[in-house]
């Protein structure tokens, strides 16, 4: 049965995490609608989506608790705007022709919760995790001195997703009732935002745009699909496999970027990617040589959830 259970998981953790490494295919196809209108729409249908999914699975009244505790509310209310951030920036990202960046702001956030946990949570930090964490921050440093660019992209990416997992790891919800309450409280903004694109008549959600539509209409999908995924499997796998898995989504998404988009990789990029890839194995490493965790059916921290 135990084995059943994890192969079963695996499977769904696999779907979660190839859904959210070909997502840039997805945005790409909107790359010719404004960054901020597909996040718009990412929150308008991911709304709807999130309600029937909350009412399916009894969990309507954990988002009327967080509504009535100014604590929880508030918490959540700092973690929509950093998961809106980090939405628009991945967009941004992608319609731009840097998906291989994107993909490294990825790689680099495990490394990035490691040190956050150890600045702000007051979390151990092992001797192998601070090699990981200096090795990646290196690897970073020496694409900056090498190309005289800074991976902003990346850089933005990986703190506001960072952030992100460090207010929902301190807030004690789940996954699925806590971004329908971050969706609910972006939903106001965007609902104004939309009304301005029409006064003004720049949408791109129009009857004589039926693809363009549809595409943004699949938004709510694209992020909830995936999400539901994860949270099925993260109740049947051990966080040391999610912790791997989570490798998966980025690895993707640079195949995606290198071989489908053609996107240009320079010598000094490969070589960054390199020395983050011996971190993440390090950082792997580590996690493994430890006492395996407990399979339990609690939540699993978000911090080890995507935001793609």
């Amino acid at each position: 049965m135990s084995e059943q259970r994890d192969s079963s998981g695996l499977a769904l953790g696999v779907m979660a995490f190839t859904i959210w490494g070909l997502v840039p295919i997805y945005f790409k196809a909107l790359d010719h609608v404004p960054p901020l209108e597909v996040l718009g729409h990412r929150v308008f249908w991911s709304v709807f989506l999130l309600m029937v999914l909350l009412k399916m699975t009894g969990k309507m009244a954990e988002l009327k608790t967080i509504f009535s505790s100014l604590k929880l509310s508030g918490a959540l209310t700092v973690s929509a705007i950093l998961v809106a951030t980090n939405w628009l920036i991945f967009i941004w990202g992608v319609t731009n022709d840097r998906i291989l960046e994107t993909s490294l702001g990825y790689y680099i956030n495990p490394l990035l919760n490691v040190l956050l946990g150890y600045l702000i949570l007051n979390e151990k930090l092992t001797p192998l995790k601070l090699m990981a964490v200096m090795l990646a921050a290196l690897a970073v440093l020496y694409q900056i001195l090498m190309l005289g660019i800074v991976p902003w992209v990346a850089f933005a990416l990986a703190l506001s997703f960072g952030m992100y997992g460090l207010v929902r790891k301190t807030t004690q919800v789940s996954a699925v009732p806590g971004l329908a309450f971050e969706t609910l409280i972006l939903l106001p903004v965007t609902l104004g935002y939309f009304f301005w694109l029409y006064k003004t008549g720049d949408h791109s959600f129009r009857f004589s745009d039926s693809r363009t539509s549809l595409l943004l209409a699949l938004a709510g999908l694209v992020t909830t699909v995936p999400l539901v995924l994860f949270n099925m499997a993260a109740k049947k796998l051990t966080l040391t496999t999610i912790g791997i898995l989570q490798y998966l989504g980025p690895s993707i998404s640079f195949l995606v970027g290198l071989f489908i988009y053609k996107e240009e990789v320079t010598q000094a990029q490969l070589i960054t990617f390199g020395l983050i890839w011996f971190a993440l194995a390090i950082f792997t490493f580590d996690g493994m040589r430890k006492k395996p965790i407990p399979k339990t059916n609690k939540q699993t921290s978000p911090a080890t959830q995507t935001a793609e």
